[in-house]
């Protein structure tokens, strides 16, 4: 058939309008086709003797096979040919940085000398690759998705005239496009929460998921089906209720609503303020705030509505909504206990039970608290201290030595000096007077106190005693009397009088040179 293909419907009609007796030139004028191309096809269907009744009801498919029978030719020369696997050389090309198209073909025609030309292969291969770019159309629910990215932000100029850059988060709803804009010094941590939680106090409600990009400050590891969050990151994801969907890695066709609403921020927002100069960012965000509630209200043509009436409609109500208090920011660490039983966090030691001494364990910083997790469990939790280089020790986390030893003082040593007997208060008077009530004394009370739970009250009242009358009231000289068990022999001569050393032969003591006999019992 020689004739301009058209359409079926137009077809059906210059059939209908033939049956009802109108002329070639009225069926032309009203289809607005050539009169020589309707005659043609009023002669196809003469010749078959096709009629309204029989096309009325079918496709399009259908009245082509039953109008213009397919003609019976053989195989065309190019079916013939052999064609390459496009798929095979697309991944080549993308492999070898250096490979060209043509050497593609040039390798082809190796193996098929009959192959396709160098033009037909480029065209094929283009035809092939266009197919690649397919994309497909996402549907976003009310209150489902919020899109979250980073972009570079304008720069502000400080008290001293230093240039510091900054960057714009931006937040953008899947349904609505109700959008938020932000800008602070980095793309780190703490700056990534603070945005999201700034985000959802402007909207007033939280979305059921949240979809960031792959940044280093929020997924700690990349991957397609199971992204390792950051620990603070999925903090702030359980406190809110939202579940973290990031986008694939380099497809940024999955967050193509905030890539959109980057170019918007940089269009009515950055473009606006390029001619302003800040000196704080906190400045810089009271201008972007009055910018973005323009933006929000402006009407958008395709479908007529603004934002903010878009976000009323739609989002708002299908969103989760706030928790009573905004998410604080919690840090977090991994390491070793070591021997001591202490993890240092913000320059200050925290205690962790002694049993965890080589294990690995997290530690969670907020501004008030200090938790320590182990296989996700919590081992411990101090009030966070600002005493620089300082210790915070609970007893229940020290071994039971290190506990009693921790548990001594002048308070509880005098009290167990009290308990064990009156000359063991005066062996302690005398050491505090030697010391002249310094605190160095309270290292002497402690070596007796170890040497009580070596020897025994009783022993240890016995050495006073001796130590009290002969003036080595001293740890050493106790320490000396217990060892050589001096306690163990009578203090007191036969006349009362103290005996300074025990009896030997050849030892005669003071009283011989006063020529005053010595009774020894």
């Amino acid at each position: 058939m020689s004739a301009r293909r058209l359409s079926v419907r137009k077809i059906k009609e210059i059939l209908r309008l033939w049956l009802l007796s109108w002329s070639i030139r009225k069926i032309s004028e009203s289809v607005h086709t050539a009169r020589s191309t309707i005659s043609e096809y009023i002669h196809y269907a003469k010749e078959r003797q096709i009629t309204w009744e029989q096309i009325k009801d079918l496709d399009d498919e259908q009245v082509y096979r039953l109008l213009i029978p397919p003609r019976s030719a053989g195989p065309s020369r190019g079916e013939r040919k052999a064609l390459p696997d496009w798929k095979d050389i697309h991944e080549e090309l993308q492999k070898h940085k250096h490979l060209t198209l043509t050497q593609c073909w040039e390798e082809y025609r190796a193996n098929h000398p009959e192959g396709y030309g160098l033009s037909q292969f480029h065209h094929h291969y283009s035809c092939w690759k266009k197919k690649l770019g397919v994309v497909m159309r996402q549907t976003h629910r009310p209150g489902e998705k919020l899109f979250v990215d980073f972009c570079d932000g304008p720069k502000i100029i400080d008290e001293t005239g230093k240039e510091i850059t900054t960057q714009l988060f931006v937040a953008v709803w899947g349904a609505s496009n109700y959008t938020f804009v932000r800008a602070v010094e980095s793309q780190q941590l703490r700056h990534w929460l603070d945005c999201h939680v700034a985000a959802f106090e402007f909207f007033g409600c939280v979305p059921q998921i949240t979809v960031p990009d792959n940044l280093k400050s929020g997924i700690h590891r990349a991957c397609r089906f199971e992204p390792e969050l950051n620990p603070s990151y999925q903090d702030l994801a359980v406190h809110y209720g939202t579940a973290v969907i990031p986008a694939r890695p380099y497809k940024p066709r999955d967050k193509a609503k905030v890539e959109a609403g980057v170019l918007l921020a940089e269009r009515w927002i950055l473009s606006v303020l390029r001619k302003r100069t800040f000196q704080t960012v906190g400045d810089l965000n009271g201008a972007i705030l009055e910018l973005l509630e323009k933006l929000n209200d402006k009407q958008m043509k395709l479908i007529g509505q603004s934002r903010r009436e878009r976000f009323d409609l739609l989002d708002r109500p299908a969103a989760l909504s706030l928790p009573l208090y905004p998410y604080e920011f919690a840090a977090w660490r991994k390491m070793t206990l070591g021997l001591d039983y202490h993890i240092l966090a913000e320059k200050h030691y925290y205690s962790v039970p002694f049993q965890l001494v080589g294990e690995l364990i997290d530690v969670r910083i907020t501004s008030r608290i200090v938790e320590v997790f182990c296989k996700g469990a919590r081992v411990a939790s101090h009030v966070r201290s600002d005493e620089i280089g300082g210790r915070t020790t609970l007893l229940e986390h020290m071994p039971r030595s290190h506990r009693e030893q921790a548990g001594l003082n002048l308070e509880v040593l005098t009290s167990w000096a009290e308990r064990t007997g009156p000359e063991t208060v005066k062996l302690f008077q005398q050491i505090l007077i030697h010391h002249n009530h310094s605190a160095s004394a309270f290292s002497a009370f402690k070596g007796i106190y170890y040497l009580g739970n070596k020897y025994g009250k009783e022993r240890i009242e016995q050495a006073a005693a001796r130590a009290v009358a002969f003036g080595s009231c001293s740890y050493r000289g106790i320490k000396n009397i217990l060892s050589s068990n001096l306690d163990q022999q009578p203090l007191l001569t036969k006349e009362g009088c103290q005996q300074t050393l025990p009896f030997h032969e050849n030892i005669r003591g003071s009283q011989y040179y006063k020529g005053v006999p010595v009774y020894v019992e």
